[in-house]
């Protein structure tokens, strides 16, 4: 799908990549993915979301939001799980 085709409610027509972009912000912010530290913006042609999330799992929930809010766009994702395991050894200060 291109930026000419139906929008992500599959028959209106499309809105600008801002509108869309502060509808997946909506999104993120609302719900079980609340709490997550992901944003998008929009830069030249593109849109870049970055940010860290706790497990794969949501890595790939955020990625679905994504896709589904910005079907059509060239979008660039950065989206990193963070190291949530315990230390394997003692933190030596000096």
């Amino acid at each position: 799908m291109n930026t000419h085709d139906a929008g992500p409610a599959g028959g209106a027509p499309p809105a600008g990549p801002e509108y869309r972009v502060a509808h997946l912000q909506d999104r993120l912010a609302s719900g079980e993915l609340g709490e997550l530290g992901v944003h998008a913006e929009v830069r030249g042609g593109a849109v870049l979301v970055t940010g860290t999330v706790p497990s794969a799992r949501c890595r790939d929930d955020v990625l679905a939001v994504v896709r589904e809010e910005l079907g059509g766009l060239d979008v660039h994702t950065d989206v990193v799980v963070s190291e949530s395991s315990s230390p394997d050894h003692a933190e030596e200060l000096s």
